[in-house]
């Protein structure tokens, strides 16, 4: 009757354990989703976190693009400003000249 219920225990050792087990796969079953959902989610954030700021560079780089093009414009207006009173003050410049240089003759 010993070796009987040494058996029994055993057997009943053995189901607790698959029990436990099986207890233990559940919870891990029930906490996959969770996981995946949080892992998802951060992963989501990251990529929103890289997209926005790889937009902030990228409008950086426009509006210092678009600043360069105003200075730029802003420059040449104002060397065709001073070309154009240049040329208009060019002939007086040269009547001068010859008018001291005539005069002198």
């Amino acid at each position: 009757m010993d070796e009987k219920n040494i058996h029994i225990q055993q057997v009943l050792e053995i189901e607790k354990r698959s029990q436990e087990i099986y207890e233990e796969a559940k919870r891990e079953a029930q906490q996959l989703p969770v996981v995946a959902e949080q892992e998802a989610q951060a992963l989501i954030a990251k990529a929103k976190t890289d997209a926005q700021e790889e937009a902030r560079k990228i409008v950086g780089e426009v509006q210092a693009e678009d600043r360069a093009k105003e200075i730029l414009s802003e420059v040449e207006r104002k060397n065709s400003e001073i070309e154009a009173r240049a040329n208009a003050n060019l002939d007086k410049a040269v009547a001068y000249v010859l008018e001291r240089v005539i005069g002198r003759a």
